[in-house]
């Protein structure tokens, strides 16, 4: 396959055609700070992927430039993705000179999963934070088999390895073999609350008794309070650091 890697630009028709991520991840409100002026506040950020034989997207990757004084290599925000968001949103709003970038967002089509199309938009991202004069990519990584282990304590399961000391999740990695260290988990990275009419309508599932409810796709239980009307998911990323 030979892919068209370039910004979005005026291309949102083809971004649409993605997939994105299962409904309840649509709810996190910091989100539509950044959803609904990418175009607009970061245009050169947003990467996509296009089969040039076919004129399809195959994925699509999204970044933002922000400023953070410190060595990242030395720990960043609990607050993961929400936080990275709002700064960048601040910075851009201030005039405030980014110092770094950080993903977002990768994307790859469902029926190319798993084919190596992910390590080679990690590297066009990579490529292009550097096209712009940034020496430090930060990615809150959402690791992709965190599923599976949806019990499993988020900092045992970010620093587990296989026999060849790479990661045992996929995503993260990824993101190892191209290079980037593995820096601290935030524990709140992506907050969602709702009630349990609406939790009920995200998920197909029945919210109706208070405890820790099982969602597929959720890194962890999301904490349901059937006597207060509402449900709130907290989810844990990684951090991970790539210096270009």
């Amino acid at each position: 396959m030979q892919l068209d890697i370039a910004p979005i630009g005026d291309r949102l028709d083809l971004y649409d055609e993605l997939p994105g991520w299962p409904e309840f991840m649509t709810k996190d409100p910091t989100g539509g700070l950044y959803y609904r002026y990418f175009d607009q506040f970061w245009p050169d950020f947003s990467l996509l992927a296009v089969d040039k034989e076919t004129g399809k997207p195959v994925a699509k990757a999204h970044s933002v430039p922000f400023a953070w004084d410190e060595d990242p290599a030395e720990g960043l925000p609990e607050g993961g993705w929400d936080w990275v968001i709002r700064q960048a949103v601040h910075d851009r709003l201030s005039g405030t000179k980014p110092t770094m970038v950080s993903a977002l967002e990768i994307n790859i089509r469902p029926d190319l999963r798993g084919s190596g199309l992910s390590g080679l938009i990690l590297a066009a991202m990579r490529d292009n934070a550097a096209e712009h004069g940034f020496t430090d990519l930060v990615a809150p990584v959402r690791p992709s088999g965190k599923h599976a282990q949806i019990r499993q304590p988020i900092d045992a399961y970010a620093h587990a390895t296989r026999d060849d000391g790479l990661p045992v999740d996929p995503w993260l990695r990824v993101h190892v073999r191209a290079g980037a260290k593995i820096v601290n988990v935030a524990h709140y990275s992506m907050t969602y609350a709702g009630t349990l009419e609406q939790w009920r309508s995200w998920t197909g599932l029945a919210f109706d008794a208070t405890g820790p409810v099982e969602v597929p796709g959720a890194l962890s239980p999301i904490h349901c309070d059937v006597e207060q009307d509402h449900a709130v998911y907290v989810e844990p990323n990684v951090w991970v650091h790539h210096r270009i």
